[in-house]
């Protein structure tokens, strides 16, 4: 089970490994499985919309049960279906690095990271700190 404890050392990690590597500001959202959120924590210069791409990259990834490389694999070979799902998922669906899942030692799926804000190769870097530092296993569908 992802826990508030976990949520919130993930979102707190990932934000303190992007001022570490000198990133722009970040935006960091924890999902549970089922898509609610357990955490979000926004650098105070980080842009405006920064909390709402967070969750569609964390949010498309467990709709579609993959991390955020293997949307973007699929995006580029079937472009028509990403867009269509775009429209179907209430809180988006963003098919780019930056979106990882969160599984337990076993592979149990636990939930999402969506991490914005720096270049999305970047953002991941940061989100698998933050999933790490909280003893979990990242799946970021390379």
């Amino acid at each position: 089970m992802l826990t508030m404890e976990h949520a919130q050392t993930i979102a707190r990690e990932t934000l303190a490994e992007g001022a570490r590597l000198e990133f722009a500001p970040l935006c960091a959202v924890v999902l549970d499985r089922g898509g609610h959120m357990l955490a979000l924590l926004r650098h105070e210069n980080a842009s405006i919309y920064r909390p709402e791409i967070a969750i569609a990259k964390a949010a498309g990834c467990l709709g579609m049960g993959f991390g955020g490389r293997e949307l973007a694999r699929r995006a580029a070979a079937q472009p028509m279906f990403i867009n269509g799902l775009q429209a179907a998922f209430p809180k988006g669906l963003l098919p780019v690095a930056g979106g990882v899942l969160i599984r337990a030692d076993d592979g149990a799926l636990l939930g999402a990271v969506g991490v914005t804000g720096d270049t999305s190769d970047n953002d991941e870097i940061c989100a698998l700190a933050g999933i790490a530092a909280a003893g979990l296993m990242a799946d970021t569908g390379a």
